[in-house]
């Protein structure tokens, strides 16, 4: 086989073995471009190629995302773009595989030549997707699809200027939250096509505060931001840019500055950005990151809008998801805080649907007089408990493991519905929010959702876990230890644990203890010696050693488990080093002489002795051992006491530590 029929044959592959891209994905899968010119109309379309259907999930399709060129784009499949002026436009594509086995396919930019400026526009045949603007609003936020690691997306920010004369201002990007550990996104590449310019990150500009009837003003009074007063913003329109700044860069790892000149009254201009992921990003399900957008009409004045996107991290682009906030929490701060929910939806079906319900797993833990609805779509109001309402309405229903959204009376057109070309209106959602309940346990959470389109069978989505930081919780600890096996023996230390912050079950404890301990040893022994006459002489000594030790304790890693608030076990090794000993000697000597011709014994004071001696020691007797114990008391955090038995490796082997922990 030469080289050309390989390269043909490894193209082709995809369309005639779709089943063999689930098992290899290395194979690429390409989408090429088509189009059809018609003055200065251009309409556009792509060969896809066949998708792999994930066993179980609804059926498999493709949605769009177009860039033309010109600073329009498309949501479409087969979208139309008419252009203004004549010239080449780089035309781009990203096709997005829902429901799909593999990578997304990729489409290679085509180049479209205008030369024709005879406006065709029909407005029955154009469809491509402008931006449509709220009253008052000038901040619109996109993205072609949901996170997935070492894949690239594309963020569009829509900015209108609603001041009545032409103006100059900033657009800020804040990205890479540093509540993550890595960074989430890469910008690989910002198109711009109002002759907008990417600057670096200026200091603090002298603005007027603010510019409330959106008329240029001009004025030679002198001012300093360092005059501004910083307040509490918790509005999309602020007014302090200094604080939005100095907040966002808090917030966020890294930025970029778009500047623009010359933007006329009412006009509108898109920025596009490819966001590569980055293989670091948290592959979690349930997490959610952000961006942060601050827009500036004018640079003459500190208004200034800001939205942030929030975005749940994907292995998969399914539409029908169950994500979360509390992918990562700091126990100690959550008591009253409230955890974030969001549950999405898309109808697949041949037509629109009615009815949809939501059943939400739901941990005990959490608290459910708590719940509050906090965004939705379709949008419509709650229902009221006390009667039956004939218009569209969302109830909830609270039981004991579950919450229950239904929305009542609704129209939710579906995805091969026909005349349905706007995929996004196919898709809904509800966002909400809860407290943790009373006494919560620092344990992981797992909730997902059962949809219900009408009387169909439902969707299960991905879990969606919170789970707890590990935190830091440090003890302080005194006991007494006793060892059977020396006499007179006591020792007392004091010390501190390392451990995480109230565990729910298992865990892992360090210690570090300081003893000081006394003991006595008492030695008996006895020698012989032979005087020149024949006679023996015989001394028994007595030899007592009184110990004092200073000593330190450590204990490396020790599994510790609480069967309940008040009840708890423990596992682990121990190491002992002497840093100090210091042995007072006494040595008494009782002289005989042994007459063994006759078996006669009698003392000898002229042998008697007796002698003490100090002997220091530094750094000695390092014994390892193993241990169980048990703890009652508050064990997850506060007051216990405990028991610990050790037994050690060299002699003494035995030792018992009684003690009280108090854990912070």
């Amino acid at each position: 086989m030469n080289r050309f029929s390989a390269l043909l044959l490894l193209i082709l592959l995809p369309y005639f073995c779709p089943g063999q891209i689930a098992l290899y994905d290395t194979i690429p899968r390409i989408a090429p471009i088509s189009y059809e010119i018609e003055g200065n109309q251009v309409r556009y379309g792509a060969t896809m190629p066949p998708l792999n259907q994930i066993a179980g999930a609804p059926k498999a399709f493709y949605s769009y995302y177009w860039e033309f060129g010109d600073g329009n784009y498309s949501f479409k499949e087969n979208p139309t773009n008419s252009f203004k002026k004549k010239g080449s436009y780089e035309v781009k594509l990203w096709a997005t595989n829902n429901y799909d086995n593999g990578k997304p396919p990729t489409s290679r930019p085509k180049s479209v030549t205008i030369t024709d400026d005879t406006d065709q526009t029909d407005e029955a045949s154009i469809n491509n997707n402008t931006t449509s603007f709220l009253e008052d609003e000038d901040l619109i936020l996109r993205r072609n699809r949901e996170p997935i690691p070492n894949q690239e997306m594309v963020f569009i920010t829509s900015y209108k200027n609603n001041n009545n004369y032409v103006s100059s201002g900033k657009m800020y990007l804040f990205y890479n939250d540093r509540q993550f550990k890595n960074g989430n996104f890469i910008i690989e590449d910002t198109r711009l096509h109002h002759g907008e310019r990417i600057i670096p990150l200026d200091a603090i500009s002298m603005n007027l505060e603010s510019n409330n009837d959106h008329t240029l003003l001009a004025s030679n009074s002198n001012y300093s931001s360092s005059q501004k007063t910083l307040f509490v913003q918790d509005t999309t329109k602020r007014k302090n840019l200094p604080l939005t700044l100095e907040e966002s860069k808090a917030l966020y790892r890294n930025y970029q500055i778009i500047e623009f000149d010359n933007m006329k009254p009412g006009e509108e201009r898109n920025i596009f950005r490819t966001l590569k992921t980055t293989p670091e990003m948290i592959k979690d399900t349930s997490a959610i990151v952000t961006l942060r957008s601050v827009y500036v009409p004018d640079s003459n004045f500190d208004d200034h809008t800001v939205k942030d996107t929030e975005m749940e991290i994907v292995t998969s682009h399914d539409p029908n998801k169950m994500s979360s906030n509390g992918w990562l929490m700091n126990y100690r701060l959550v008591r009253f805080k409230r955890l974030k929910f969001k549950v999405r939806f898309q109808n697949n079906g041949e037509g629109p649907a009615n009815t949809i319900r939501l059943e939400v797993d739901t941990p005990e833990m959490f608290d459910k007089s708590t719940l509050q609805i906090d965004n939705m779509y379709p949008e419509c109001p709650i229902c009221p408990k006390e009667r039956e309402v004939n218009y569209s309405c969302l109830d909830t229903i609270l039981k004991k493991d579950k919450i229950i959204f239904k929305f009542n009376r609704i129209y939710l057109p579906g995805s091969e519905q026909k005349n349905v070309s706007e995929i996004d209106s196919t898709k809904g959602f509800v966002k909400y929010s809860m407290k943790f309940g009373k006494n919560f346990h620092k344990k992981k959470t797992k909730s997902r959702t059962a949809i219900y389109f009408d009387k169909n069978e439902p969707i299960i989505t991905n879990y969606a876990t919170t789970r707890f930081m590990p935190g830091i919780s440090i003890g302080a600890k005194v006991g007494y230890i006793t060892v059977p096996e020396l006499d007179n023996q006591s020792e007392y230390f004091v010390g501190a644990t390392l451990s995480p912050f109230k565990s729910y079950r298992g865990y892992y404890q360090a210690e570090l203890m300081f003893s000081t301990s006394s003991y006595d040893e008492t030695r008996n022994f006895e020698t012989r010696t032979t005087d020149p006459t024949g006679n023996v002489n015989l001394i028994r000594f007595s030899e007592v050693n009184q110990f004092t030790n200073i000593s330190v304790y450590a204990v490396p890693a020790s599994y510790r488990y609480n069967f309940s608030n008040f009840f708890a076990m423990e596992a682990g090794v121990q190491l002992k080093l002497d840093v100090t000993k210091t042995n007072d000697q006494e040595t008494t000597g009782q002289g005989f002489t042994v007459f063994e011709n006759v078996n006669q014994i009698i003392p000898n004071p002229d042998l008697d002795s007796f002698n003490t001696t100090e002997i220091d020691d530094s750094f000695t007797n390092l014994q390892t051992g193993v241990f169980i114990g048990m703890n009652l008391g508050t064990v997850r955090i506060g007051p216990s006491v405990g028991v610990r038995y050790v037994y050690n490796l060299n002699e003494p082997n035995s030792q018992i530590q009684l003690y009280g922990i108090w854990k912070f």
